[in-house]
């Protein structure tokens, strides 16, 4: 039985210790992002039903299964004419630390990362539907406490000029303690908007990214 606990004080330990000194080294990252799942296109250019695909489940496996790479749709895009679902640059990883000491490594109390994304979209005439999916970790830091932990998300449209037409806001949770140091979480929402006369759908893009304005985030 002792034995035991030390294995599950030394494996969370050793997530903290890397988390530190990830942050401390790398900066701007500690893992690369990726998208697992790739894309399923339903109905190209005429109407059809709202997409139906993506799957918590299937994400949160995805995530479990780790990886790191490029983000990119696995297997490539079969339908490069969907807007795309990418993760909003920098905002892929947040990082928590205690009161007045942001950016100590030996301070982190807790870190999400999103590190799986999919999506499929159809097509109605001018109106756009797209069902995105994310999913990604929880790390407990060197100053973290078990329990749940929940982390804000942001999800916004931007059309052809970069110009956010639609936003929206959601939260993540997992649970994490020091003897399993890393939680998984998942979501799967929808979103519909119109492409104006002259556009293309592929001009437009979905971005998913944690929220910075988080108390003590870095």
């Amino acid at each position: 039985m002792a034995q035991s606990v030390m294995r599950q004080l030394s494996g969370a330990i050793g997530v903290a210790a890397a988390l530190a000194a990830a942050v401390s080294l790398g900066g701007c990252g500690m893992s690369s992002v990726t998208s697992g799942l790739g894309t399923s296109i339903l109905g190209g250019g005429s109407a059809s039903a709202e997409p139906t695909g993506v799957s918590e489940q299937d994400l949160i496996a995805a995530a479990k299964a780790g990886g790191d790479g490029a983000p990119q749709f696995a297997g490539g895009d079969s339908q490069p004419g969907c807007p795309r679902f990418v993760t909003w640059p920098r905002d892929s990883y947040l990082t928590i630390y205690e009161p007045g000491r942001v950016g100590d490594g030996l301070a982190i109390m807790h870190r999400g990362e999103i590190t799986k994304t999919a999506r499929e979209c159809s097509m109605n005439g001018t109106q756009v539907t797209v069902k995105y999916g994310f999913s990604g970790r929880i790390l407990l830091g060197p100053r973290g406490q078990s329990g749940p932990i929940t982390l804000p998300i942001n999800v916004f449209v931007t059309d052809a000029k970069r110009e956010r037409i639609t936003t929206d806001k959601l939260r993540v949770d997992a649970t994490v303690a020091v003897e399993n140091p890393i939680g998984y979480f998942s979501a799967v929402r929808t979103v519909t908007f119109n492409v104006p006369e002259g556009a293309r759908p592929g001009e437009f893009e979905v971005y998913v990214g944690f929220d910075r304005n988080t108390p003590n985030a870095g």
